[in-house]
């Protein structure tokens, strides 16, 4: 009877393991054919940023929605495939997709602890799941993968599994695969990762969230420990090696998503820009690779300068009070989520920290980060808005609690700091090619988009005549041309407008000068009667040869004052033309495209000076007007450049009127730099502030650093040029003059008279 139970039993079980073997048979039968396609898989093409790099391989800049790097599996470390066997499939090399053995295992476990802990997921299986699977738990979705993974498994081989493993898994942060998540976490390539830096992102795949080593460190290092021991045990790493592992503390990147090591915002957008229209929406995806003209040291350079020269401006001109006020309300105990919502869209701004101040007295003023750290400003650090502390000051610019306020950290403490109002831009440029070496569009990218160097259109005032003084050289006028310095009153059809008085920007006059003298000194009377000589019609068609259109250079005398219209990227281009001794060459700053492999997609071929581009001013009249200019930094507005305690450096300060837009620009043989300084919504900088006061010094700041290491240069005398030694006020001098106008073009109307040929006395008995 027994023995008939039993083999009834046995059939009972065995029909049924029959019947549930043909189950899974007929269920392989129809799903196994409705499997997605490999494609995807053998065709591997991940969505990859774009990525901007300066010339010296800097990355400045990424635009995509994942952030991601295919690294091949022959450049992926071998420590980085032992952690991720070790933390995920020690038996993936010799499984078949399905780790049998680890599902006994892991359903033993599941069942002593009562509930689900470990699904034991094959690198094969999350593969399979990465790229066609949902990650629901259910039975028909594990059936699918399983399935899934066999196919995987009878199509590719286990070191192509793994590269699209290690490629196309979620690490968190934003960062997609190994390689990114490296440069994410540790700022380093995957191949310079410590052993202990490798076990903590091949703990990474199992949850991104928990055990980010940045939001949750404390988890992630138990995890990494995890790994650590399990490498151990599979004599992946040695005893030493384990050792130094966990003792190691690894130091991430305190803020994943932070800007780039050089602050190139600006060159960044305009590349995003220029790939969007030739690429369309693949250049987010494809992972070119451009390659700007960008030094990055010099635009480093840049970046400090221009941000140092407006912080200065700004601080010349008073604390104006807090950006804004909260409720006072919002500061009690249990209103932490309100107030960070009121802060909402109000952001830091590099070094510039917003606060919400919490007390505040003429002593002490202890206030809130956005962060939630409480800091206390004290002593010198309320100097700048010591008024704004006052009883007297107005409630609408006083500190007081619910004041939003800038603070910065300096070398004594927090200090009360405030955003400049006033806006500006620095661009340089390779004059031999036209390379941009640096360029900054303005104070702070996240707060203003619009980049001034580019699209900025302003007066460039004073620091527009030489291109006036150049035309007049090669009509005749020389350097040593006397010209007077006197009133003039201009006929309102010679303006294009009402009666003109011109004045100097000082108010003072100096009678009869020579033409250097006068372009040193930023002489305006002397300038419009050069034009005057000249014609302004003659001028307009003139400087095409720098680059300008003449339609923003309406031919009236207002021109010889710089009325016209200019961006600052048009006058480096302008003064380059001098500084390579006459050839027009246009600026560029993408050097290179690249594929994510590495392929050369296209390659920028520029007009050099000498070789291929275009001359367009004679070589002796770029020698005369750098030689004048020269001058100008020398003895003239521009010569707190001395400092630099270089002789090869030439330029030209601007002011507009009533000093909307101050400017200088100037140049070495190898670079040109032009700094522009003004208000978004034109409005005067100041009764005092000239180019020489608020541009000069940012451009001094630059080319100290970008020259430091440059060897000086001779200017070479072209021929055609003849030398005369001629008296002056500073004592005699060489001057030069071209061979055909040893003496004025009397043509021009402006006499014969000139510094070589008239004593000093006379020329100062000759005022007005």
């Amino acid at each position: 009877m027994t023995r008939r139970i039993v083999l009834i039993t046995a059939g009972i079980l065995a029909g049924i393991a029959i019947f549930a073997a043909g189950l899974l048979f007929f269920a392989v039968l129809l799903t196994y054919p409705r499997l997605p396609s490999l494609e995807a898989l053998t065709d591997y093409r991940p969505k990859i940023p774009l990525r901007v790099y300066t010339a010296d391989n800097v990355l400045i800049g990424e635009f995509g929605e994942e952030r991601r790097a295919f690294v091949p599996i022959d450049k992926v470390p071998a420590a980085m495939k032992q952690a991720l066997l070790a933390a995920e499939d020690e038996r993936f090399y010799s499984h078949g997709g399905v780790d049998y053995i680890g599902v006994l295992r892991a359903m033993l476990g599941n069942v002593l602890s009562g509930h689900s802990q470990s699904g034991a997921s094959t690198i094969t299986m999350q593969v399979a799941r990465n790229f066609y699977l949902s990650n629901e738990k259910t039975f028909t979705r594990k059936f699918n993968e399983a399935l899934l993974s066999f196919k995987i498994e009878h199509n590719l081989s286990k070191d192509q599994i793994l590269e699209l493993y290690i490629n196309q898994i979620y690490l968190g942060q934003r960062a997609y695969g190994f390689a990114t998540a490296a440069q994410t976490y540790y700022g380093k390539p995957l191949e310079s990762l410590t052993i202990a830096e490798t076990a903590m992102l091949a703990g990474l795949p199992k949850a991104p969230s928990a055990y980010n080593p940045i939001a949750n460190p404390t988890r992630a290092g138990q995890r990494q420990r995890y790994v650590l021991r399990r490498m151990h045990e599979l004599r992946f790493i040695t005893d030493e090696q384990y050792r130094q592992a966990l003792e190691e503390k690894p130091q991430t990147k305190r803020a994943a998503n932070a800007a780039f090591p050089v602050h190139a915002e600006y060159v960044a957008e305009m590349v995003r820009q220029m790939m969007i229209e030739r690429y369309k929406d693949a250049a987010y995806t494809q992972g070119f690779k451009v390659y700007t003209t960008l030094d990055s040291q010099q635009q480093t350079a840049a970046y400090d300068a221009l941000r140092k020269g407006l912080m200065v401006y700004d601080a010349r001109h008073g604390y104006r009070g807090p950006e804004g006020f909260l409720d006072v309300s919002l500061l009690q105990p249990g209103k932490e989520e309100q107030l960070i919502d009121a802060l909402e869209g109000i952001e830091d701004a590099g070094e510039f920290r917003l606060a919400v101040v919490r007390q505040a007295s003429g002593k002490q003023v202890v206030a809130q980060l956005k962060s939630g750290e409480e800091i206390k400003v004290e002593e010198d650090g309320l100097r700048f808005a010591r008024f704004a502390l006052s009883d007297k000051a107005p409630q609408t610019s006083r500190i007081r609690p619910g004041a939003l306020i800038r603070v910065r950290l300096g070398e004594k403490g927090w200090q009360i700091a405030q955003l400049p109002q006033v806006e500006g831009a620095l661009v340089s440029m390779d004059p031999q090619n036209g390379a941009i070496k640096a360029l900054v569009g303005g104070f702070d990218f996240n707060r203003n988009h619009f980049n001034h160097v580019t699209q900025a259109w302003r007066q460039p005032g004073s620091s527009f005549k030489p291109f006036v003084y150049s035309s007049a050289i090669e009509r005749g006028v020389t350097p040593a041309t006397l010209i007077n310095d006197a009133p003039l009153v201009i006929d309102p059809q010679e303006i294009g407008g009402q009666r003109w008085e011109p004045k100097n920007y000082d108010g003072r006059y100096a009678g009869m000068m020579t033409v250097r003298d006068a372009l040193t000194r930023s002489k305006n009377l002397v300038s419009i009667r050069i034009l005057q000589a000249v014609g302004p019609q003659y001028t307009q068609q003139f400087i095409t040869r720098f680059g300008f259109p003449p339609k923003n250079h309406p031919a009236y005398l207002t021109m010889a004052l710089g009325a016209g219209s200019v961006t600052p990227m048009q006058m480096a281009e302008g003064y380059s033309v001098f500084a390579n001794t006459g050839y027009r060459v246009p600026s560029y700053f993408i050097d290179r495209i690249e594929s994510d492999r590495g392929q050369l997609l296209a390659k920028m071929q520029p007009e050099v000076a000498g070789q291929n581009a275009k001359r367009t001013l004679s070589a002796r009249n770029a020698f005369v007007m750098t030689s004048m200019m020269q001058d100008v930094v020398r003895f003239g507005t521009a010569a707190k450049a001395r400092v630099l305690g270089r002789q090869d450096l030439a330029g030209k300060t601007g002011t507009t009127n009533d000093a909307h837009d101050a400017w200088f620009a100037g140049f070495s043989p190898h670079l040109v730099a032009v700094v522009w300084v003004g208000f978004d919504q034109p409005r005067s900088l100041g009764g005092t502030e000239t180019g020489g006061a608020a541009a000069l010094p940012m451009w001094i700041d630059y080319m100290g650093a970008a020259l430091k290491n440059a060897p000086e240069s001779t200017l070479q005398v072209p021929e055609g040029i003849v030398t005369q030694t001629i008296q002056t006020e500073r004592g005699q001098r060489n001057e030069y003059f071209y061979a055909e106008f040893q003496e004025t073009n009397p043509e021009l109307g402006l006499g014969s008279g000139n510094a070589a040929t008239q004593p000093l006395e006379e020329i100062k008995e000759q005022l007005f």
